[in-house]
């Protein structure tokens, strides 16, 4: 059970070592409990074993399963389609990211994700 005094529980997804410490940097320094992982099939093997996620950050380009098909997943389950899901994507495609929000994502993040995206998406969350 969830107390007051614990950090939300945010879910990192990037199949880039580097991006996932930029952004689970960025998480922590606004006191988030990050879980970072490198697919789209490794997050959903997080979420079937730890309910307690507040928010999903995935890349967009991935192989596998990118992470479209992962917001996509995510909001076809009953157990995890109230997940924010936020996708980050180092191209600027208009195509893209309305596609995106049109299947339910929270927002869209154009990398490189700067420190004034998460204060913009940790205002969301304690909302």
């Amino acid at each position: 059970m969830s107390t007051m005094t614990e950090p939300p529980h945010v879910l990192a997804v990037d199949d880039s070592i580097v991006d996932r410490a930029v952004i689970s940097r960025l998480l922590r320094s606004s006191k988030y409990r990050v879980t970072t992982v490198d697919s789209g099939k490794r997050a959903l093997e997080v979420l079937s074993l730890d309910r307690n996620v507040h928010m999903i950050i995935t890349d967009y380009c991935m192989p596998e399963m990118s992470g479209y098909d992962l917001l996509k997943r995510v909001k076809e389950s009953a157990e995890l389609r109230e997940i924010p899901v936020v996708i980050m994507s180092s191209e600027n495609s208009p195509t893209r990211i309305r596609r995106c929000l049109e299947e339910g994502a929270e927002d869209f993040l154009i990398k490189p994700v700067r420190a004034s995206d998460v204060s913009r998406l940790c205002s969301r969350l304690t909302l």
